[in-house]
């Protein structure tokens, strides 16, 4: 919801990019107004200030494209014309006109018109009424320019707009309000959004767009405030111009009066003189009877002359006044003009600092992108590394099954092989041991009477030595204290040192 870019406005009517940032201005003030009062809760009061808003961007709807009406006092713009249509169209409006009407300290048709707005608001027939008048353009020809808004379709668009509003319960006083003198400037940093707020720095691209088009909205709404700091400051250019005009009339006028009272006064004196005259010369009427004549004419020509310098002078004490009454409104005029212009720097101060906050947000996000964008350059590249050890670990494991379902069919076949040998050989060793165990038994053991020296450790011992099963060696029984399975047993049997070794390696070099 942001009015025309600068961008996009280089090859438009300026009149219609008018029309359409007062429609983008009235959709935000009716939506933030309908959304701030549900949030309030309450009736709403003349203090509201989103609602003084509205009126504000309802006025300089109404005061798009109006005809200029010029009158003794100079010209005039207002939309008070226009609303009293209202009553020859409906007319149930008629209460309001005659209730504004009857409003006192109400001077001027602007006062009037901002009345009406208030009470068509608090009946919540507002929407109702515009669109009464919009439908009939022939009648609003009459006041508007043929590209004003109410004469276009953004006009019957706000209309629309305005039926939200009939959910909103306003209770506005107006006998106290100066509705005449109120200067009606739009706060446009009321509808600006903050950055800040709408998201965290997590959206990235988002946030940079809705900064840019935050920024691009400023850059319009600066230019707009220029172009009016800038028609405002020739109207008051024009103004004090036409001041010194009629301050300079007014020198002139002043001048004639004192010249029509010195006529005045010298006309007085001579009919006094007349006077004077003609009492002395009715004492000799005989024979001044023709004088007498000629002085009663002249007489006569002198009274009407003075009562034609006495109207004249009238005329120019009613010009007089009036021109000091237009030099005072003028005066007025131009001091709320200059206090609209001041106020509209101040706005123009506030967007710009605006826009520089703005600027910085959206260097700050343009940096946090560019470390962003780093970091992801980073991840992706351990990303690809760890793609790289997840490959190689498969590698390996594959290999690793491969060597492992070698192993199992070795061992398969290693058992298929000597499977059934070892079974003969152990039956072998069974028979082996039921005729030979006693045989086994005498000799496992042998009993040395005498000292005698081990052959594998060299120590003298006298105790019993110990046969190795593998060898049939005899040791002492430290050198055969080693218990191994046997080729010809799967149970473990006492071997030598030697044999335990030599056992390990054969062990150790079959496959498994």
């Amino acid at each position: 919801s942001k009015a025309v870019t600068s961008g996009g406005s280089s090859g438009r009517d300026p009149i219609a990019i008018e029309r359409l940032n007062l429609m983008n201005m009235a959709k935000l003030s009716i939506k933030g107004l309908i959304e701030s009062a549900l949030n309030l809760g309450r009736t709403l009061d003349s203090d509201y200030a989103p609602l003084q808003q509205f009126f504000v961007v309802m006025e300089h709807c109404l005061k798009h494209g109006l005809k200029t009406k010029k009158t003794f006092l100079g010209q005039n713009k207002s939309f008070w014309g226009a609303l009293e249509l209202v009553e020859k169209l409906t007319p149930e409006a008629g209460e309001i006109t005659a209730s504004v009407k009857d409003l006192p300290g109400l001077k001027t048709p602007l006062g009037r018109g901002r009345a009406w707005l208030r009470l068509a608001l608090m009946q919540k027939k507002l929407s109702d009424y515009m669109k009464t008048i919009i439908n009939r353009k022939d009648l609003l020809s009459e006041f508007y320019e043929p590209n004003a808004l109410m004469m276009e379709e953004e006009g019957a668009v706000i209309a629309g707009l305005l039926v939200g509003l009939n959910v909103i319960d306003a209770n506005l006083c107006m006998k106290g309000e100066d509705l005449d003198s109120q200067v009606g400037v739009i706060d446009f940093s009321m509808y600006l959004k903050d950055g800040g707020h709408s998201s965290k720095s997590a959206e990235g691209d988002g946030q940079i767009t809705a900064i840019l088009d935050q920024k691009n909205y400023v850059e319009e709404l600066n230019r707009h405030l220029s172009a009016s700091v800038n028609n405002l400051q020739a109207k008051v250019d024009a103004l004090e111009k036409s001041n010194t005009k009629l301050t300079e009339e007014l020198a002139v006028a002043n001048n004639r009066i004192i010249t029509l009272q010195e006529d005045v006064e010298r006309v007085k004196e001579e009919s006094s003189y007349q006077l004077e005259s003609r009492k002395a010369l009715r004492s000799d009427s005989a024979a001044d009877g023709q004088a007498l004549g000629e002085t009663r004419k002249q007489l006569k020509e002198e009274t009407v002359l003075r009562l034609d310098v006495e109207k004249e002078l009238e005329v120019q004490i009613g010009m007089k006044q009036e021109m000091e009454l237009s030099i005072k409104m003028l005066e007025k005029d131009i001091c709320e003009k200059q206090d609209a212009l001041v106020e509209l720097r101040q706005q123009l101060e506030d967007l710009r600092a605006i826009n520089q906050q703005l600027s910085h947000k959206s260097q700050s996000a343009d940096a946090s992108s560019k470390q962003k964008s780093e970091a992801i350059v980073r991840l992706e590249e351990k990303i690809n590394q760890m793609s790289g050890t997840i490959k190689q670990l498969e590698t390996r494991c594959k290999q690793a099954e491969k060597q492992r379902d070698l192993a199992v069919e070795a061992n398969r076949l290693f058992k298929q092989e000597f499977g059934d040998k070892i079974e003969s050989l152990q039956v072998e060793v069974g028979q082996l041991r039921k005729h030979r165990l006693l045989f086994f038994q005498d000799e496992s053991f042998l009993e040395i009477s005498e000292p005698s020296l081990c052959t594998m450790c060299e120590q003298d011992d006298s105790l019993l030595k110990t046969k190795c099963k593998n060898c049939s060696g005899v040791f002492c029984e430290s050198c055969v204290s080693n218990e191994l399975p046997l080729p010809s047993s799967i149970l473990p049997e006492a071997v030598c040192s030697s044999c335990y070794s030599q056992l390990l390696q054969q062990y150790a070099s079959m496959p498994t």
